[in-house]
């Protein structure tokens, strides 16, 4: 038995290759992070944790003995082993974002699944009837683009209207997005119909944008919208995420992305209300009828590992000075240091202010590169990635000629060092002076 949180609890045995060394310091070193991450290319400059996350060796070394154990005897491990262990991780979740019960956490395969319930509640508000044809669901213009398709799928094709609240970028302050969320408010209660559901992001995606998502939550509340769902799927890891604050009716976060589970894992959170009770996970199965947070965990044989190994992960974070708050912290301090470095040596500008940024900083791209399209904007990413080693997306914003058409999403992990922003920023200054423009990557 090893302790969690001040409760004591068990979980399949870590593997003793990442050995800690405790010398000066409690907490990890620089040579034990480099080894939980040995498995990552060392050829490759990382700057898109945003994108896939990572997960460290140790964590890797505790899912592969819940595997282990699953596949040793089965039926041993469905009635005694697996829903303790996804308690345990909901429990561990519940605590970390301040939600009243752990009932109120379920966890899922990630935020598009997370997306997809919330939906199809609505979907059958609709066909039920509850709903009335051009009833409003808002989104924001910065939505990520599944969040949009199933929208498009469980909102629009039942008969809901959908309204997009338009977001300036660059962004120069959270009254931006205020002013622009109020103004979507007032259009789609303008026709005559009920704001059934306003999805609001945490950390948008690209760009990467963090929303006052308590201050949008407390509009909502003041005009009568229904309910609300935040997808975050970058926060937990990313950004502070406390349930009580925010106070949505849903919350999703994914796991797998800035808390180092390994792919795929979300939490899901649906505040206690009769309205909760009717989510339901769209695969279902046995369990169907008995609240999502039992629905999610067996929804059918497969591999559950990525979800119980939140406690393995809880270890790891707490190896770090801070846990997954210093983390966080240090994250973005360091991010915004290295996105400054990089505007100041292409004499561009970031996208956001500091404090609209998380662990991921928008860094504009020089003018000459003439990106024009989202084609170039992909071209360039690729380019960037075959023939220099460096993997970052790149969103193309549009302009003026002359003016920054691209910017680059830079995130930043315990993994990195500065070596990898430094091997980016001398990529760029190289097309620079070699003449390049995104019409020579068309030839």
């Amino acid at each position: 038995m090893e302790h969690q949180n001040g409760d004591a609890v068990s979980h399949p045995h870590v593997s003793k290759k990442i050995k800690l060394c405790f010398t000066n310091s409690p907490f990890i070193s620089d040579t034990e992070i480099q080894s939980e991450f040995s498995h990552h290319d060392p050829g490759v400059a990382r700057l898109n944790n945003g994108a896939f996350g990572c997960c460290p060796a140790s964590v890797i070394a505790a899912q592969r003995q819940w595997q282990l154990k699953n596949l040793r005897q089965p039926d041993h491990f469905y009635f005694n082993d697996l829903k303790q262990g996804l308690l345990r991780s909901r429990t561990i979740i519940k605590d970390l974002v301040n939600a009243e019960h752990v009932d109120e956490i379920s966890l899922v395969d990630n935020a598009s699944t997370a997306t997809a319930i919330v939906l199809q509640q609505a979907a059958w508000a609709f066909h039920e009837g509850r709903f009335q044809k051009g009833d409003v669901v808002l989104m924001l213009h910065y939505a990520y683009g599944a969040v949009k398709k199933a929208i498009e799928a469980y909102v629009a094709r039942a008969g809901g209207a959908v309204v997009e609240v338009p977001l300036p970028f660059p962004v120069t302050s959270d009254h931006d997005v205020v002013r622009e969320f109020r103004k979507a408010v007032e259009k789609g209660k303008s026709r005559g119909n009920r704001i059934r559901l306003a999805v609001i992001d945490h950390v948008t995606s690209m760009p990467s944008v963090v929303i006052p998502v308590k201050e949008l939550v407390a509009i909502c509340r003041e005009e009568g919208v229904e309910q609300v769902f935040v997808d975050a799927a970058h926060a937990i890891g990313c950004t502070r995420v406390d349930m009580q604050e925010i106070g949505a009716d849903f919350y999703t976060s994914n796991l797998h992305k800035w808390f180092f589970c390994p792919p795929s894992v979300a939490f899901l959170y649906a505040r206690a209300s009769p309205k909760a009770r009717d989510l339901h996970h769209p695969v279902v199965s046995h369990e169907y009828g008995n609240g999502l947070a039992v629905e999610s965990s067996w929804t059918g044989n497969r591999d559950y590992s990525a979800q119980l190994v939140v406690p393995a992960v809880m270890e790891f974070v707490n190896r770090f000075e801070g846990g997954i708050e210093g983390i966080r912290k240090r994250n973005h301090d360091r991010v915004v240091e290295m996105g400054e470095m990089l505007v100041d040596a292409w004499g561009t500008h970031l996208g956001t202010p500091p404090h609209m940024s998380a662990s991921m900083v928008m860094v504009g791209l020089p003018p000459c590169f003439g990106i024009r399209t989202e084609s170039d904007a992909l071209k360039l990413r690729t380019h960037l990635r075959d023939d220099f080693g460096v993997e970052v997306p790149i969103y193309f914003r549009g302009g003026e000629l002359g003016s920054v058409t691209g910017y680059a999403r830079i995130s930043r992990q315990v993994y990195n060092k500065v070596a990898d922003y430094y091997k980016f920023r001398d990529a760029i200054n190289q097309l620079v002076r070699d003449g390049f423009t995104c019409d020579l990557l068309s030839a």
